[in-house]
């Protein structure tokens, strides 16, 4: 499977971890010797499931390298924006490709261990996206001051992870990525696009994680899946600086992943 890893935006003056970046992408901050990114990087190259890396909003220059064939896109100018200039890639050079891996680069304790799983978590289903959470009570035994945010349904309290497996097709669905990006800045189109009805029942509790899954996909109009991780370095993004702090005291003493 071909990995895409969005890498592209610098900190603003605004923004958390400006201080840390240097003016540069958040994925080149030091984490005990290397950027950020390097260390996904490392555990890919472990991998026995990913065979070519796609990173998009850095270039060569970063000094970001991958034993497995990597190329470097420049940033599109926005999130959305940047997943379909990879998947337009992807599609472009390996057509007979069906699925794509999408992950941050902001997820430095994740192994390779963990990104087998998560690829064989995903065969074992054909959804056109298969998203992955993360269970309160896993990421706080793991990460206890993560101080991530929860959604709370009727059978669990999760908070959304990182390496999703989506449908290269789903680049086509243009009236959707067109809500999608309407939708970014806007909490009532946010509503509109998942239905208040739907919207109601999460705030109250009145939904499982598997209704959730299913409603969601119905008004998307495409298949989904949830994997719940039992790995919350799925879900330890670097977002603060606590969070920076957090994983550099995890992964001071390793060498490698």
């Amino acid at each position: 499977m071909d990995a895409i890893l969005l890498a592209g935006g610098i900190p603003q003056p605004d923004k958390p971890l400006y201080h840390e970046s240097n003016n540069q992408s958040k994925a080149l901050i030091d984490i005990a010797g290397k950027p950020m990114a390097q260390w996904l990087l490392d555990a890919i190259n472990l991998s026995g499931q990913i065979a070519r890396v796609i990173i998009i909003g850095v270039d060569a220059s970063s000094g970001l390298h991958c034993r497995k064939p990597l190329t470097f896109i420049p940033d599109g100018g926005g999130l959305l924006d940047n997943v379909l200039l990879g998947i337009s890639y992807v599609r472009q050079h390996s057509p007979e490709t069906t699925r794509i891996l999408l992950s941050s680069t902001d997820i430095p304790t994740v192994t390779h261990k963990i990104i087998d799983w998560r690829i064989e978590a995903a065969q074992a289903e054909e959804a056109d996206l298969d998203y992955v959470v993360v269970e309160r009570a896993t990421m706080e035994a793991r990460f206890p001051d993560s101080k991530r945010s929860y959604i709370r349904l009727q059978d669990i309290e999760v908070c959304g992870g990182d390496l999703n497996v989506i449908n290269v097709k789903l680049a086509d669905k243009t009236d959707l990525w067109d809500r999608l990006i309407a939708a970014r800045k806007s909490v009532r189109r946010q509503a509109a696009l998942l239905g208040y009805d739907l919207l109601l029942r999460l705030l109250t509790r009145r939904i499982t994680l598997q209704q959730g899954e299913e409603k969601v996909s119905q008004r998307l109009g495409i298949r989904g899946h949830v994997v719940v991780s039992p790995y919350a370095e799925l879900a330890m993004d670097v977002d603060k600086p606590e969070q920076l702090a957090i994983v550099r005291r995890d992964l001071g003493g390793h060498a490698e992943i």
